[in-house]
This record gives structure tokens, C-alpha cells and sequence, in this order.
């Protein structure tokens, strides 16, 4: 049973990987909740399929969103497919100082890994291999540190360039 499902379209892709789009109202359903976005977005999948990274609009808060991935993959259905990790890369932008969800106090614009928790949990309960434990916390490490530095394609410029071919075709 799929994790997320998200209604998203094709936007074609560049050096990075694959790009996908998801319009203010559109869906994203997974066992227990079925929401429609609070604003547009853009997702990349990278060849690599170690990641998702989401670049969401305003008002969403939580400007950058990396689902730390394993085999992220175009299935024979010709939709990407992969198996969410736990670990999340996050850059949050709300008016103020917030707590995050593991209970850390957190300023506008901090970039860190998200979910540690459940890494744990759930490593230690399915017992995954040492150098799948390794190769994606230094991953998450990675991104982590590219996110920070404003890197492409985790940069505003490459998430307008993106956001305006969604806007192009006018799905809204």
C-alpha cells in the first residue's frame, strides 16, 4: 500500500532528474489522510532515486520538504514509485520561532533532518543492512548541508523556473 499518492503532472526534466507539479487544491491522499494542497508545488526525482525533494509556494510554510528515498523508480504503470526512509530534509519559513515536531525550538529558515525517530524505529524494527543505514544518513547529511548553502537545484531559481511551467499550463 503506497505511502503518499499525490494528483501531480509530468513537467519534463533537466539535469537534476524528473520534475512533477501539483497545483493549490489538488490531492494528496495516504492510508489515514486525504488533503488537497494548500499551494502550488514542484517535486524532482533525481536518477539516483535516493530522494524527493519538494519546493512548495506560499503560504505553505514549509518551503523545502527531501524524502529521504530508496529506489525511487518509474514503474511499469509509467508512474514513479520508490519506498519512503523516514529521514526528511526540511527548510520551514513561518512568521516566527516555532517548535518542530521532535520538540527542538526552531528560527524561520532552519534547515535540518526531520523524523530521526521513526529512522530509528524502524531500522532497528526491520533491520535494515549497516551500508543501507550508512549510505542514507550520509545522504541526508548531504542534502542537509546543500540545502543550507542554497545549492541548485535546492535554490529559488530553479524552483521558479519549474513553478512557471506548472503556471503555463493553466490546470488550475
Amino acid at each position: 500500500m503506497p505511502h503518499w499518492e499525490h494528483e501531480c503532472v509530468y513537467l519534463g526534466s533537466d539535469r537534476w532528474g524528473d520534475w512533477f507539479g501539483q497545483e493549490a487544491g489538488w490531492r494528496s491522499i495516504r492510508p489515514g489522510r486525504d488533503m488537497a494542497v494548500r499551494s502550488r508545488n514542484v517535486t524532482l526525482v533525481p536518477p539516483s532515486g535516493d530522494y524527493a525533494y519538494t519546493w512548495n509556494s506560499p503560504p505553505q510554510t514549509t518551503r523545502i520538504y527531501i524524502d529521504i528515498a530508496w529506489d525511487i523508480r518509474w514503474s511499469d504503470a509509467g508512474e514513479p514509485e520508490g519506498i519512503d526512509m523516514d529521514l526528511d530534509v526540511v527548510r520551514r519559513e513561518p512568521d516566527e520561532p516555532y517548535i518542530d515536531r521532535e520538540g527542538v525550538p526552531r528560527e524561520p529558515g532552519d534547515v535540518y533532518i526531520e523524523d530521526r525517530d521513526e529512522w530509528d524505529l524502524h531500522r532497528e524494527r526491520y533491520g535494515y543492512p549497516a551500508d543501507v543505514v550508512t549510505t542514507l544518513e550520509a545522504r541526508a547529511l548531504e542534502l542537509e548541508q546543500a540545502v543550507r548553502a542554497g545549492e541548485a537545484p535546492f535554490d529559488a531559481a530553479t524552483a521558479r523556473h519549474w513553478l512557471d511551467r506548472l503556471a503555463a499550463y493553466d490546470l488550475a
